[in-house]
């Protein structure tokens, strides 16, 4: 397939369109394929929020809500994406590595709601999400490329985790214990008026391990506040976790220790109808020791802080066709005794056009132009589209370019077994990908989707056979091709089902003889069941399972299962995950735990009908 050429800019594009679309002004007479009786909106990989059925690229909505009883962390719902490659060093996301499609997980862009949580120091540390599992309302999951919205590092695909607005005046308490020393408490304290809403949550799990040196405590607290006045909607996000854990065989044969903590503070201001400007703060630590009983002999401080500014804007050419307009500025800072003292500074601009004529056609172009550095800048277009063959059926297509910066540990790292490279090169890769989308009825929704990556300068630790030390290289022209499918069946008494297979295939020539850290440690074959309903009782049960394949591994089976009593103030809960005790690796040498049940109980204090108004 040929790159596509370097326009100049999307305003171009408006204007050279614009005689067109004020042809196609008038409405169409044609409705809108209509599938399903409640919509699910979604707002991640688009410009604006849409319900699901009208996105032209490949994307997956996880409802947290239904589910909050019924798992113990956020990493858990995200297994039943099937694209999706958790690669964890301990339970319940004490640390966990993300990767969609194959790419590496610094090739996934984090978001809360729409903040970049990416780690300048290093992507291990990209999940360190500093908000309790409460808190959110739905994980919102983009495969493919997101760069013209969002930027560097969504070059496998972006996750969303976005919180829910106070809807109701309650107070919930919950506590649970289990196998492996577990011992869970939680708790959210929610306010709501016609024009504000104030939700205060915090969660604690503690374990004293599985093995030893495996043990972990997981702090989270957060405060979601939302209010609407004559000038539009304020939203303020504070958070704050704190995370120490065994990280024994993490990073080699050591029985090491980490601690990592996470604040944040956020703000989003809508200015009138078509304006919104937002700012972030994000402080990041990491204290990492090589021998936790010898904690003297080795030891790195990390400490990094990010800014993010950005203002979007839209407009109305006609009454099918907007334009969307956006500037970006962020800054990143780190303070090591290993990587030394850094500093970096981007900024960025970026125009989309979307435009559906004839309520059944859809196509959305855009650019984003990135800069970095001393005059560096990475140009980035997209193209989307989207036809209704007929009321049930859709045709897809998406390409888009991509690129990520390198981390500071990427550059800058040093240990004698691991070596930065200050000499990388960004990354760049170009996305591509074509699907259906089936809508037979109401309850049933099927979908295939064929995409394809083609990286260059991509950025991997690499080593000779027989040689203890990795190198941070440039490695370029690798390729990654695969196919997803998945079927959704929503059947009567609120029982759904949901089935979903990646398969996927790189070619690794350009290593030659060379081993590979991250970029082959994908996900062969993957395929997910998910089952979630209601039973008798006012009861809610779940069942998630999975056969993962990864590369120059057997194939090995995740079964979890849990139920939990969904109304009423007292609600008790049971889950197990590991079902059939397996012994599993998702990053080499470092085993993950057996058969765990957890068993707990929430309380409903006191509840009243909510006033808060939604946007």
């Amino acid at each position: 397939m040929k790159r596509l050429p370097r326009p100049a800019c999307g305003l171009l594009c408006a204007v050279a369109f614009a005689p067109w679309l004020k042809a196609q002004s008038k409405p169409s007479k044609k409705p809108r394929p209509h599938h399903q009786p409640k919509q699910t909106i979604i707002v991640t990989g688009v410009y604006r929020p849409i319900p699901l059925h009208e996105a032209d690229r490949s994307i997956d909505v996880i409802d947290v809500k239904s589910q909050a009883l019924l798992t113990n962390a956020l990493v858990d719902l995200m297994r039943q994406d099937s694209s999706v490659d958790l690669q964890e060093r301990g339970p319940d996301g004490t640390q966990a590595d993300v990767s969609i499609r194959g790419g590496t997980f610094e090739q996934t862009l984090i978001l809360l709601d729409g903040w970049r949580m990416n780690d300048v120091q290093s992507g291990h540390h990209d999940m360190d999400l500093p908000i309790a599992l409460q808190a959110v309302s739905s994980i919102q999951i983009l495969h493919g490329s997101g760069t013209t919205l969002y930027g560097s590092d969504a070059v496998g695909g972006v996750v969303n985790f976005v919180t829910a607005t106070p809807r109701e005046t309650e107070l919930n308490l919950q506590g649970a214990v289990g196998n492996f020393g577990i011992n869970q408490q939680a708790g959210t304290f929610s306010f709501a008026e016609p024009n504000f809403g104030e939700e205060l949550d915090f969660s604690r799990d503690f374990s004293t391990g599985f093995m030893p040196d495996r043990d972990y405590r997981n702090l989270a607290l957060d405060s979601i506040t939302e209010a609407h006045t004559s000038l539009g909607a304020t939203q303020i996000l504070l958070a704050h976790n704190d995370r120490p854990f065994g990280a024994n065989q993490f990073y080699g044969n050591f029985n090491s220790w980490e601690h990592t903590r996470t604040w944040f503070a956020g703000v989003r201001q809508d200015l009138g109808r078509h304006n919104e400007i937002s700012f972030a703060f994000r402080r990041h630590t990491d204290f990492f020791v090589l021998y936790r009983n010898r904690p003297s002999f080795y030891a790195n401080h990390h400490a990094d802080r990010s800014y993010q500014l950005t203002w979007r804007n839209w407009r109305r050419l006609s009454s099918n066709t907007r334009l969307y307009l956006g500037l970006a500025g962020y800054r990143e800072s780190i303070r090591s005794n290993n990587l030394g003292v850094h500093l970096r500074n981007r900024a960025a601009g970026y125009a989309a056009l979307d435009v559906r004529p004839w309520r059944r056609f859809t196509f959305t172009v855009g650019a984003r132009e990135e800069t970095y550095g001393t005059l560096h800048g990475e140009f980035c277009p997209s193209l989307s589209g989207g036809y209704w063959i007929n009321a049930h059926w859709q045709w897809r297509a998406a390409v888009e370019r991509a690129f990520r910066l390198p981390t500071f540990t990427d550059l800058y790292y040093h240990d004698p077994a691991n070596v930065g490279n200050p000499n990388l090169k960004p990354e760049r890769a170009w996305n591509y990908e074509t699907g259906f989308d089936w809508y037979p009825s109401g309850r049933l929704a099927a979908h295939l989707t064929l995409f394809e990556r083609q990286e260059r300068d991509g950025i991997d630790y690499a080593r000779t056979p027989g040689s203890s030390v990795w190198q941070a290289m440039n490695v370029d022209n690798v390729t990654f091709r695969g196919v997803e499918l998945a079927v959704g069946k929503h059947f009567r008494r609120s029982q759904q089902l949901q089935w979903s297979y990646t398969g996927l295939k790189g070619s690794r020539a350009p290593l030659q003889i060379l081993q590979s850290r991250y970029l082959f440690n994908y996900l062969v074959n993957s395929t997910e069941w998910t089952w979630l309903g209601a039973l008798p009782g006012g009861l809610i049960g779940r069942s998630r399972f999975g056969i993962l394949e990864r590369i120059h591994q057997r194939p090995y089976v995740l079964w979890g299962a849990d139920i939990a009593r969904a109304r009423g103030r007292l609600r008790p809960f049971v889950r197990v995950s590991n079902l059939t005790n397996t012994f599993y690796e998702e990053v080499a040498g470092v085993p993950m735990p057996g058969r765990t049940i957890v068993v707990g109980m929430q309380i409903q204090v006191f509840r009243r009908k909510s006033q808060m108004r939604s946007n």
